[in-house]
């Protein structure tokens, strides 16, 4: 059974609040944004802020930037940092999305045939199935389309993902 987070509202990377020149990279800010926005009621910067804040570029943008950028935002009550496909389906049992980053490129898999092949998305719920494990992740949109939830699998996908989670920091004695 499909187990998803309730409430979550996607957004598009092509939506008119957002710079025209940020919206083809703008994949990693956008995903940062509606994490935050989740996490924390409302994302103190607009996407564009964001994208500049966190290091976008018109390439994309690495795991290590979004991860410092989005902890910068968040503060030290929040913790970002890569997890695993298991911790990633703790986090959506705990109504928190995880950040997916596919990339081909960087990984090596070239003539692989992927989901995405170099894409910044909230993963926002999972079912397992015989063998595999079923992504269900908001695609941040397209020119002239809201994103939509889109269903991956795992399994074809695992060699070119990275996943980001944020989570409530440990208190510290």
């Amino acid at each position: 059974m499909l187990k998803l987070i309730s409430g979550f509202q996607g957004k598009s990377q092509f939506d008119p609040d957002i710079e025209e020149a940020h919206r083809r990279s703008a994949c990693g800010p956008v995903t940062a944004f509606l994490m935050i926005g989740h996490l924390a009621g409302t994302c103190p910067l607009p996407v564009s802020d964001l994208y500049r804040r966190i290091g976008g570029t018109r390439i994309g943008l690495p795991v290590r930037r979004f991860i410092k950028g989005i902890q910068a935002v968040l503060g030290n009550r929040w913790k970002a940092e890569r997890c695993s496909l298991g911790v990633l389906k703790e986090e959506i049992d705990a109504d928190r999305p995880v950040a997916a980053k596919f990339d081909k490129w960087f990984s090596f898999r070239w003539f692989g045939k992927f989901a995405f092949d170099y894409h910044w998305v909230p993963v926002v719920g999972y079912e397992d199935v015989p063998g595999d494990t079923i992504l269900a992740v908001h695609d941040n949109g397209g020119p002239n389309r809201p994103s939509r939830i889109r269903h991956i699998s795992y399994h074809e996908n695992r060699s070119v993902l990275t996943f980001v989670r944020v989570s409530p920091a440990k208190k510290r004695n």
